[in-house]
C-alpha cells in the first residue's frame, strides 16, 4: 500500500521534529486522543470526532479562530498518521511519524497547505504553517512527557 504523503510541490510546506522523553505509545495515544486536544495545545478550542480514530473519521475543530473540517486519511498505530484538512481556502495534509528510541519517541510532524489563500499569500502562509506545526510539537512534547511523568501514560 503506498503511504499518503503531504504536497511537496505546495505553496506552503512545512516539517519538524522533536525527541520527547516518553514512550511511544504514551505519545500516539496523546495525539489522536482528539477529545483531549482543547486540554494541551493551546491554539484548539473545540473539537469533536465521530467515534474513534480510524481511517475515514472525520473530526471537526477550531483552532485560531478557524473552523476545519479533517478526516484521517491513513492510520498505522502507533507509528503513522495522516490527515486532510479543509478550512478557508486551503487545503491542508498533515503526517505525523513515531519512532522510539533510547530513552523516547522520535516524533517527526509535515504538512502542506494548498489552495487559493496559500496560493496568494506564500509567505503569510508558510510562516503561518511553521509556527503552529513549532508550536503545536511543542505542546505534544509538554503533555506526552508529563502524562509519562504522572502515569497517565494512556
Amino acid at each position: 500500500m503506498t503511504q499518503k504523503e503531504i504536497n511537496r510541490e505546495a505553496p506552503a510546506i512545512a516539517f519538524t521534529e522533536r525527541m520527547v522523553e516518553a514512550p511511544v505509545d504514551t505519545v500516539w495515544h496523546t495525539l489522536v486522543d482528539f477529545g483531549q486536544w482543547p486540554q494541551w495545545n493551546s491554539k484548539v478550542s473545540d473539537m469533536k470526532i465521530q467515534g474513534e480514530a480510524r481511517e475515514g473519521s472525520a473530526f471537526v475543530w477550531k483552532a485560531g479562530g478557524s473552523r476545519i473540517t479533517s478526516t484521517i486519511e491513513e492510520i498505522d498505530a502507533p507509528s503513522r498518521i495522516v490527515w486532510s484538512g479543509k478550512t478557508l481556502g486551503i487545503r491542508a495534509i498533515h503526517v505525523w511519524e513515531f519512532e522510539e528510541k533510547e530513552g523516547g519517541t522520535l516524533v517527526r510532524s509535515r504538512e502542506s497547505f494548498e489552495g487559493p489563500v496559500p496560493s496568494m499569500f506564500r509567505g503569510m502562509a508558510k510562516r503561518m504553517l511553521v509556527s503552529t506545526l513549532e508550536r503545536g510539537m511543542q505542546e505534544l512534547k509538554t503533555e506526552a512527557e508529563a502524562r509519562h511523568r504522572s502515569g497517565r501514560e494512556q
